[in-house]
């Protein structure tokens, strides 16, 4: 198969159309938004990111033990794998980390581009920075219980479904099931093949499918939802359940926010934690002076939930405001690579960090791109359109096309004025000879007239019709390249590129700067 080449454009996040002002005034370092975070994320700043954060070596040590418990799963563990796994007992490594939920077939494609973020982000680590080790993590949402947002993905223009009964942490769930939904497919994808029927859970087979993707940057996969792990979330455990100190801290931050003109992108809770215990993830409640786990029976007094708390942490889940703190205090982490609407609910939870002594990670918007295939490049450069002004919306380039096109309006008043002159001198002669012809003379010239007026039509509607097809052609390619109007990588999967382009993920890795902070264009040549 021909390897495709890549042009490559950049372009502002503001200018794409697609961003909150949040995230826009963040990338313009907003003053107003500087009190909600630690550091702006450059090459030069993560030094003194480095010096603040601090990771014992028992941490350390449970972390290694954790994953390397993990990636049993892996049967066989790339070096560069292993050697970042190892990396993390050395007190001079550090991570990058980017979070999603378990999306199967790796659902849309800001999936992939958040893991390629921290890839690169390492990557430049480690050239700025020879003398630390810089791991990139991709920390699994196995503890999410929203199945409908993972269950589905697109494929070529088509949805497919997983369908399924299991209730809880999706990343407990078995793989069942999933063998039916690869039978509708239109081909096989080994990766996903293999990773789905040699798996007994949708966490075993995330790891394995991340695995087989970026293995060779040496990205690690970790999932919370492990006991090991949880011990180090039992203080905050415990002062959720007896202070409630996360909500009174996140509704300050709310507060200021909403203040300024910022619209909080997460609510808290009064307990944010859920109880999770084999296919149950349910929220905790305080009620009647007891602790109640919601739509179950199951209730404790504080005693018995602090005594819970201490012989079980693994059965504490944080929802989406103390996971981002788990997430900081088992990891020796450095940035946070998230969507959009990540970075914007992080701003939410600098008190909180605060209030705990950990260190605020900084805040990395991940890694956005529009990918043209070679056969959309060429419609769009037939229509004279470059990729940036696709970003515009389709009534927008009509006008901008029909503008370009800007034909006179078709008439034929010349030719009508040269056959009414002919009929006028055949009219005289008629009149020399036998008067009696006149009268024939205007019906022929009548007819000649309604001729020519039908044929102008005629002309008139076959150049409409011409560029009806233009626009045609331009509304299907903005179907292609924004569908559903929203940006392709919100929609779109992985296989639907990387099946024609088995570079494509290479050609990403080659083009992403994750500082650069700037929308990416690929287009293939």
């Amino acid at each position: 198969m021909e390897v495709s080449t890549m042009k490559v454009t950049k372009m502002d996040y503001a200018a794409a159309g697609a961003f909150s002002k949040t995230v826009t005034d963040y990338l313009c370092q907003n003053e107003k938004l500087q009190p909600f975070y630690n550091r702006y994320p450059t090459l030069e700043v993560f030094e003194a990111q480095l010096k603040e954060k601090t990771f014992s070596e028992a941490q350390r040590q449970t972390l290694h033990q954790a994953l390397q418990q993990q990636y049993t799963s892996i049967t066989s563990i790339n070096p560069k794998v292993q050697q970042n796994l190892d990396l993390l007992q050395q007190p001079n490594t550090y991570t990058v980390t980017t979070g999603h939920q378990l999306n199967i077939f790796t659902g849309p494609l800001y999936f992939v581009y958040k893991i390629i973020t921290a890839i690169n982000t390492c990557k430049q680590l480690q050239e700025k920075y020879p003398d630390y080790n810089f791991v990139p993590v991709y920390w699994m949402a196995t503890e999410d219980h929203d199945f409908a947002e993972i269950n589905h993905f697109n494929l070529f223009g088509k949805g497919y479904k997983w369908e399924t009964t299991q209730k809880g942490a999706v990343g407990r769930f078995s793989t069942e099931g999933l063998d039916k939904l690869m039978e509708e497919l239109p081909e096989t994808y080994p990766v996903f093949d293999e990773a789905y029927r040699n798996s007994k859970t949708l966490a075993d087979a995330t790891r394995a499918i991340t695995y087989d993707l970026f293995g060779e940057y040496g990205l690690l996969s970790i999932d919370g939802d492990d006991a090991m792990l949880k011990k180090s979330l039992t203080p905050v455990v415990e002062k959720e359940l007896t202070e409630q100190l996360s909500n009174k801290l996140v509704e300050e931050a709310n507060a200021e926010l909403e203040k300024l003109g910022y619209k909080p992108q997460v609510y808290s809770r009064e307990i944010n934690l859920f109880y999770l215990k084999d296919n149950l993830r349910e929220r905790i409640v305080q009620e009647d002076g007891k602790y109640k786990v919601l739509n179950t029976d199951i209730s404790f007094t504080l005693e018995e939930i602090l005594q819970e708390a201490q012989e079980h942490p693994e059965r504490f889940s944080p929802n989406v405001i103390l996971r981002p703190l788990y997430e900081e205090l088992v990891l020796p982490n450095l940035a946070y690579i998230g969507g959009g609407a990540e970075v914007a609910y992080w701003f939410q939870l600098k008190k909180l960090f605060e209030a705990y002594k950990v260190t605020f990670p900084m805040l990395m918007l991940r890694n956005s791109a529009l990918y043209i295939t070679r056969g959309n490049a060429s419609r769009m450069h037939k229509l004279g359109l470059k990729p940036e002004e696709m970003f515009q919306s389709y009534l927008d380039l009509k006008k901008y096309l029909s503008s370009q096109i800007h034909e006179e309006e078709i008439n034929l008043e010349e030719q009508r004025k040269a056959v009414t002159a002919a009929f006028a001198e055949v009219e005289k002669l008629a009149q020399d000879i036998d008067p009696t012809l006149v009268r024939a003379v205007a019906a022929e010239e009548q007819k000649a007239n309604n001729a020519l007026q039908m044929l102008e039509k005629k002309i008139s509607k076959a150049r409409d019709s011409k560029h009806e097809q233009t626009f045609k052609q331009l509304e299907n390619l903005k179907e292609k390249l924004f569908p559903n109007g929203s940006l392709q990588e919100r929609h779109d999967n992985l296989l639907s590129y990387r099946t024609n382009n088995p570079d494509f993920i290479p050609a990403l890795v080659e083009a992403f700067d994750p500082l650069e902070f700037r929308f990416t264009i690929l287009e293939e040549e």
